[in-house]
């Protein structure tokens, strides 16, 4: 089924108002969410499942990133790390679940590739660009490479980083300050292994009724308080939500029980992420709702959350709501990405050397839309940054809804190139104070124009 009928069924509830946030990207598939916050955003990393899969099987060849300062509105920053960063892998599929931390000025990247282990790659930018600073793979003697997949990395308080990961034991390693490299004096060769009992991780039965762990992969390791949280991808096929808990990094672990059941739109695979980000707790998962049940093809979600008093974890449901209040209103009056939006339907985004990412497959009745635009005393105009290499057309300003109040119509000729921008510009009626903001695009027969960048003045 071609893509842009795959969201057709979300975005019935985005036309009849219903404000759907999940999942956070509509303009490409994306799973195994891995958030970080830096200096008021949060990055999320994720995988990203092709529009066409090869052999019906997971066909992933990039990472991806995306951004927001108010939880609603991603900004989308495009292919950040791939495959092809790894120039001793001979691998052109498997660029499985990753995860980013920060330290000392520089952000590390760790990347699974199926089949060749666990790689870094070390940029000076959240959003890269990012290099291989080894030319080889970080973790190495490993027990077997097909089951080091999922990292996830966590610096302690005292400054010791660990690295987890494994499918379906956990293996670990101490990392050193440089953050690419380990203690090798410790464990087998630098790798060691947690219990895994069913104290540590719970239990269930194998296809043969044989009693085996509970955990299946992906895990996400953190601390709050005094806790030590070990949340992972739990009950094999298709794949809960489950956590334990230790008093240190290194246990022992204890079961805590679910985080998230199965549920009809979640795909077969979950991967969980876990962040607090300005006084409120999130928790990032993954659906394959946006392709109609193709669970080749997942899609991020967020859910927002709150501790229990004992530090536990509630059950989460998966919804389609997701986040629905914003953490501050979004700017209009500085420029603003067109590749931040909260909700968008049939669009895609291209990065350029030129412009960065831009939204671009720009059709006649597709749309975005950003959350909680803030016009305080009103705006007399609109200014977009655009490029057209065909007849152009046209972008409507909408209040509320894809019907909602016209503020204005911004006509789009064309440019001389899809890639020769100019500022295109149109008046707009007055309106004031906080509104969700509607961009519908019009025009003829196939691609109109791309759009970089818009601002009110």
């Amino acid at each position: 089924m071609p893509f842009k009928k795959m969201i057709l069924l979300l975005a019935v509830s985005a036309v009849l108002g219903l404000q759907a946030q999940n999942p956070i990207v509509q303009t490409y598939y994306t799973a195994d969410p891995a958030p970080m916050v830096h200096e008021g955003r949060v990055y999320v990393y994720t995988t990203h499942d092709e529009d066409e899969t090869i052999d019906n099987f997971f066909t992933m060849h990039n990472w991806r990133a995306y951004s927001s300062a108010d939880m609603v509105n991603w900004t989308d920053h495009g292919v950040v790390a791939s495959l092809k960063n790894f120039a001793w892998s001979d691998k052109d599929n498997g660029a499985w679940a990753p995860q980013a931390i920060e330290r000392n000025g520089k952000f590390y990247l760790y990347c699974p590739i199926h089949g060749d282990g666990v790689a870094v790659l070390v940029a000076d930018s959240p959003t890269g660009p990012f290099h291989d600073p080894l030319g080889k793979r970080l973790i190495e003697d490993t027990p077997d490479i097909w089951h080091d997949i999922d990292p996830t990395v966590f610096i302690d308080d005292d400054g010791q980083a660990y690295l987890f990961w494994g499918n379906p034991k956990v293996f670990y390693v101490k990392l050193n300050e440089d953050m690419t490299s380990y203690d090798r004096s410790v464990g087998e060769k630098g790798i060691m292994a947690l219990d895994m009992s069913v104290e540590a991780f719970g239990s269930q039965k194998d296809e043969n009724g044989v009693l085996r762990s509970n955990y299946t992969e992906g895990p996400w390791v953190y601390k709050r308080k005094d806790l030590y949280y070990l949340v992972y991808a739990a009950a094999g096929i298709p794949e809960y939500i489950a956590y334990s808990t230790a008093p240190s990094i290194e246990g022992p672990w204890t079961y805590q029980g679910y985080i998230m059941e199965r549920a009809p739109h979640l795909a077969f695979t979950n991967h969980p992420g876990i962040i607090d980000f300005k006084g409120n707790s999130y928790f990032f998962y993954h659906t394959h709702e946006l392709s109609n049940g193709e669970g080749f093809k997942r899609s991020v979600s967020v859910e927002p959350f709150t501790y229990n008093e004992d530090g536990s974890i509630p059950l989460l449901k998966p919804t389609k709501a997701g986040v629905t209040e914003s953490l501050s209103p979004l700017n209009p009056f500085q420029r603003v990405e067109a590749e931040t939006m909260a909700w968008s339907e049939r669009l895609k985004t291209t990065k350029s050397s030129k412009t960065g990412v831009y939204v671009s497959s720009i059709n006649n009745g597709d749309y975005l839309m950003v959350r909680d635009v803030d016009f305080g005393d009103g705006a007399k105009r609109f200014l977009a940054g655009v490029a057209s290499g065909a007849v152009g057309g046209s972008i409507e300003l909408r209040l509320g809804a894809l019907d909602g109040k016209l503020l204005g119509v911004c006509t789009v000729s064309n440019t001389g190139g899809w890639n020769t921008w100019e500022v295109q510009a149109a008046k707009i009626s007055k309106a004031k104070e906080v509104h969700d903001l509607y961009f519908v695009f019009k025009g003829g027969e196939g691609d109109l124009f791309n759009f970089d960048w818009w601002t009110l003045e």
